[in-house]
């Protein structure tokens, strides 16, 4: 019996210690560093003695429907991302409560519910109209100039004039795409330059104005202008099928002078050994001078309450706290961290742009994800999509901005 009782005790503790190591799922929404997450987790998953899955939603394809998807799978993830408070809204019952974990100490970007630690901070983020640094200089333009729509406008025309002489196809990378995917980048990163640009970091009276309806008149034919100037100048055949990737490769090519995006380009940058200078300049769209980037932490990691709490929360420890984590977020995926006790710097380009712009204080917020669920991307993207084919012009385009966010208190 005692023989049976032991066996039977062993039984249980093996159990109990597989249960302990249970394999972790991560859902996360950047294409652009899955290689190198991908790559992290497994060693991670060597030393942990645990399986770490990666699974990868993004660029051209919905995150926020994948997502969904994963939950309405039963096969609940363990780690899963959150873009701001419409998404904690949605899943907030799941989340688990983070307050006193290690990582929380190095960084003051968690995402917080109250006085609640939600979310990790995937990354510093920042974007502006990034240029080749070469193109401007045989265009005899400065780029520190470019602070104002006027400015933008006279560099414009001119670069336009000499495209067979630079070797342009077009004066700007950008996409609007609804069937590529691309609407993240017109109805959330472009919108955010109306919401944000000009004013302090702690001023969310547009975005406030927006959520109640409203815009402020002058500010936003200001903003639509600007939008109407961009396409004017960008490719119609990219505005309207271009995928992240065709997008950075007429950048990346020297097939046009400004880029529409952010620094969580990099690693795509450096595997297309991409050897001009390139820094960001600001999305300028006032006559008034806006001398700053949008800079943020642009995502959360949250960690499913009903999951594997304690692997996942360790694997999130690890990245802030251990060589391997502080490797692969600045050497392997090209990120600024968001954390205090990290000493590593990127060497890559847009990076290294986003942290001197930082380091001046010449930033703006994000406040882009405070739109209800679906809108940017759905609603307002397909707006940008109608300007970008030519099917309306730039005062109907402003006028079907201005009567979709109309309809936001009733949403």
């Amino acid at each position: 019996m005692k023989k049976i009782l032991v066996l039977v005790l062993a039984l249980v503790m093996a159990l109990s210690a597989v249960s302990a190591l249970a394999d972790i799922t991560i859902v996360q929404n950047k294409v652009e560093i899955d290689a190198a997450l991908q790559e992290y987790a497994a060693e991670f998953s060597k030393e942990a003695g645990y399986n770490v899955k990666v699974i990868t939603a993004g660029g051209s394809s919905d995150y926020n429907t994948a997502l969904k998807a994963e939950f309405a799978s039963g096969k609940e993830p363990d780690i899963f991302v959150i873009e701001g408070p419409t998404g904690y809204e949605l899943y907030k019952d799941k989340i688990a409560d983070m307050t006193g974990d290690e990582w929380t100490q190095y960084t003051t970007a968690a995402y917080m519910d109250g006085d609640k630690v939600v979310g990790f901070p995937v990354s510093v983020e920042g974007y502006g109209m990034a240029y080749n640094a070469d193109i401007l200089a045989k265009a005899e333009i400065d780029p520190a100039t470019l602070t104002n729509v006027d400015a933008y406008k006279a560099a414009f025309e001119k670069l336009d004039s000499m495209k067979d002489e630079l070797g342009l196809d077009a004066v700007v990378s950008m996409v609007a795409g609804t069937a590529p995917g691309m609407t993240w980048v017109t109805g959330l990163h472009n919108f955010n330059v109306y919401l944000t640009v000009g004013l302090d970091r702690n001023d969310t009276s547009i975005i406030d104005q927006v959520l109640a309806g409203e815009v402020d008149e002058e500010r936003f034919h200001a903003y639509c202008e600007y939008v109407a100037l961009i396409f004017q100048y960008s490719d119609p055949e990219m505005l309207l099928n271009g995928t992240q990737d065709m997008q950075l490769a007429a950048f990346a090519n020297g097939k046009t002078a400004f880029y529409h995006q952010g620094n969580w380009m990099d690693p795509n940058i450096v595997a297309l050994n991409v050897d001009f200078p390139m820094a960001y300049a600001p999305h300028a769209f006032l006559h008034e001078d806006t001398d700053g980037i949008l800079v943020n932490a642009p995502s959360w990691y949250v960690v499913n309450a009903n999951g594997n709490v304690e692997q996942a929360v360790d694997f999130l420890n690890a990245l802030a706290t251990t060589e391997l984590g502080h490797d692969y977020m600045v050497n392997k995926a090209s990120m600024v961290p968001a954390f205090t006790n990290v000493t590593l710097e990127p060497a890559t380009p847009l990076s290294k742009s986003v942290m001197e712009w930082n380091a001046a204080g010449k930033t703006y917020s994000w406040q882009q994800y405070k739109l209800p669920d679906g809108f940017g991307m759905g609603t307002l993207g397909a707006i940008y999509e109608l300007l970008a084919s030519g099917a309306i012009d730039e005062p109907t385009f402003e006028q079907m901005m201005k009567d979709a966010i109309a309809t936001i208190p009733t949403l």
